[in-house]
């Protein structure tokens, strides 16, 4: 995560790395809040308000045409910008033009194509891709579970601060039990050399974990399930620590994976997340049940799988087949 070159920009980066929100908020937020100002010709957001924000969210219905979520993350992040940073709050009375384009069908793999996809993974990243599919994570649960967030005896991992600052516990596959525990003494090998160091600071903890356990960051159980093969300067204090695997790796792959195992889909890692709700609800899975290990705050949300199934031979008979 790069701070801007912008001043304006890397003052709001610096606000909300202090105040420990995550990467993809930050990234999230400042990628709208850079498009608000250059949509107003680079006009400096003190000297506006709800007016320059009502024409800017009807300009992303009406000429980009995004969807519903869009436009709402657009409206929390300048939201976020007036209230929070400038303290000058937009009134609750916006009048904009509402998006109206739904959510697309989300791409779901059959089971033998995931099975295609995992065997071609490069051996060090089909963990990860592996849990995705098998526990229903997103990209960056995966890379921030724990070692102590795998619970062997309840077959279960713990993911903790998902989507929305939720925490959840989510089914974990018997047969990828013997992978996980060689993956965790892969990542004791590299904690013995850490410890040995003599710049090693301890691995990243969040929000005031740190002050409230200070010998937590040096024990294993609070590495990274996923660590990287080396260490590195924390870009917020400069301490050397063992973070986790870039996660622009693991989409590289996954998406390479897809073209050599032939794939003729979009596939991405989200993929495999929507393929896991997809399959559990083939299976006769309630969606209540579905709902809670996703994470989602509303059954709606997950109802879109429904769909999914409803639209293919799960649903619809064709009268072909009766020919």
């Amino acid at each position: 995560m790069q701070k801007p070159s912008s001043p304006f920009l890397a003052s709001i980066f610096e606000y909300m790395v202090t105040r420990q929100y995550s990467h993809s908020s930050i990234e999230a937020y400042i990628y709208w809040i850079r498009y608000f100002i250059r949509f107003n010709q680079n006009q400096h957001p003190s000297e506006m308000g709800d007016m320059e924000v009502e024409h800017f969210l009807s300009f992303l219905a009406n000429e980009r045409q995004v969807a519903v979520k869009t436009q709402a993350l657009a409206l929390n992040a300048l939201a976020f910008l007036y209230k929070d940073f400038l303290d000058n709050p937009l009134t609750l009375a916006l009048n904009f033009q509402k998006s109206t384009k739904g959510r697309k069908l989300p791409t779901v793999m059959t089971p033998s194509e995931i099975r295609s996809l995992l065997a071609v993974l490069p051996a060090h990243l089909r963990l990860p891709a592996q849990l995705m599919y098998g526990s229903g994570l997103r990209l960056m649960e995966a890379m921030r579970l724990r070692v102590q967030d795998v619970d062997f005896d309840y077959l279960s991992l713990m993911v903790w601060n998902g989507k929305g600052g939720k925490h959840r516990r989510v089914t974990l596959a018997a047969e990828l039990v013997p992978a996980l525990r060689e993956q965790i003494r892969q990542v004791e090998f590299y904690h013995q050399h850490d410890l040995a160091h003599p710049e090693y600071a301890g691995v990243w903890m969040p929000f005031a974990l740190a002050r409230k356990m200070p010998e937590a960051p040096r024990s294993l159980l609070w590495q990274f399930l996923f660590s990287a093969r080396s260490l590195s300067r924390d870009p917020e204090n400069g301490a050397l620590r063992r973070h986790h695997i870039d996660p622009s790796s693991v989409q590289k792959a996954v998406k390479r994976a897809a073209f050599e195992a032939k794939i003729e889909k979009n596939v991405s890692c989200h993929t495999l997340r929507h393929s896991f709700a997809t399959h559990l609800l083939g299976r006769g899975m309630d969606i209540r049940t579905v709902q809670e290990q996703l994470g989602h705050s509303d059954v709606k949300t997950t109802q879109i799988y429904t769909h999914v199934l409803q639209h293919g031979a799960s649903g619809v008979r064709s009268p072909f087949s009766d020919l």
